[in-house]
């Protein structure tokens, strides 16, 4: 769901501070972003959707409660959470929110995956529940309809999480229920028919022949805090304890994104969407943190995507959250 209430941000970017006005998903946006010969490229991602369908898929809240922060931090130039621990699989896994604003859910099941296996030393691999994050939290917000993603790793700490793969995937005790759609290009899935708004049931009972049961897959994170909107120390937090969760302002151009290191050109703001940083670098001397999206592999540079690292660009760098696994 699209909150209200957002602030629009400047971008960083040497272009005329009076935008030409487009049509959203627009071929003219794209044609004007590419001309703008920027750090990034634009291109079709939803094709045949409609405008309020993009709209849904961003559903954190930005400025929620904060969370305590863990300690003082320092550090390396290039970063990528998949190299420096291979022998995690969830690292390297794109997943699919559906037709569903669980972006908050993704992004904090996803980090909190990796970081399991990572305080584990490769030992434990799990994938945790999107699902039981998504249905089972009352106090994160309003399920498929945006939710905070501090309240989401307490959650974890609080009331524990359980596993749970993709959609039909019959991994862990609760996968995913929403289907995945094709909403951004022709491809094997099928097409989407639009926003759906319903949040599925907070089933507490694991899928049939799953065991151990539902309260034995539980968990846990020993602590959660959000991470200070200073850039070395949110790398300095990767680095040594896996990726986090973080969260932007979404404009009308980053859906576009095909490529290079996404800064905002074009179009308005639209909301907030949580996802998952892990790791940064420079490219073209451009710094950029490596971000995981939730929109599938078809969106943008096969489900990733590079922003403007160091200048809090969109509000990404005031918005990071974690935890440490119990």
């Amino acid at each position: 769901m699209w909150h209200a209430a957002f602030l629009v941000l400047a971008a960083s970017l040497s272009v005329s501070l009076a935008r030409p006005s487009f049509h959203p998903l627009s071929s003219d946006m794209i044609n004007y972003i590419n001309k703008m010969n920027t750090t990034w490229k634009a291109g079709h991602n939803f094709h045949n959707a409609d405008y309020s369908y993009v709209q849904k898929l961003c559903g954190t809240m930005l400025k929620g409660p904060k969370l305590p922060y863990a300690g003082d931090l320092k550090l390396p130039q290039e970063f990528d959470s998949r190299d420096q621990w291979p022998d995690c699989p969830t690292l390297k896994e794109i997943r699919d929110q559906g037709s569903c604003g669980s972006c908050w859910a993704f992004g904090a099941a996803e980090a909190i995956s990796d970081r399991v296996c990572i305080h584990s030393k490769g030992k434990v691999n799990v994938e945790i529940s999107s699902e039981d994050l998504l249905t089972c939290c009352d106090s994160c917000g309003m399920g498929c309809n945006g939710g905070y993603p501090g309240a989401a790793w307490n959650f974890w700490t609080n009331e524990g999480l359980v596993s749970g793969g993709l959609y039909n995937s019959h991994i862990g005790c609760r996968p995913y229920t929403i289907e995945p759609c094709e909403h951004h290009v022709n491809g094997s899935r099928p097409s989407c028919t639009g926003e759906g708004g319903d949040t599925p049931q907070c089933v507490q009972m694991c899928e049939t022949g799953y065991t151990p049961s539902y309260k034995e897959d539980k968990h846990y994170g020993k602590t959660s805090y959000t991470v200070p909107a200073i850039e070395e120390q949110i790398q300095y937090e990767i680095y040594k304890n896996g990726p986090v969760e973080g969260a932007f302002t979404v404009y009308e151009d980053f859906v576009m994104y095909k490529s290079g290191v996404y800064q905002h050109v074009s179009g308005s703001a639209v909301g907030g969407h949580a996802i998952k940083v892990l790791g940064w670098g420079v490219e073209n001397g451009v710094p950029y943190w490596l971000c995981a999206n939730s929109w599938n592999t078809d969106w943008g540079d096969n489900g990733y995507f590079k922003i403007l690292r160091g200048s809090d660009h969109c509000g990404i760098e005031s918005e990071m959250v974690a935890g440490i696994p119990k």
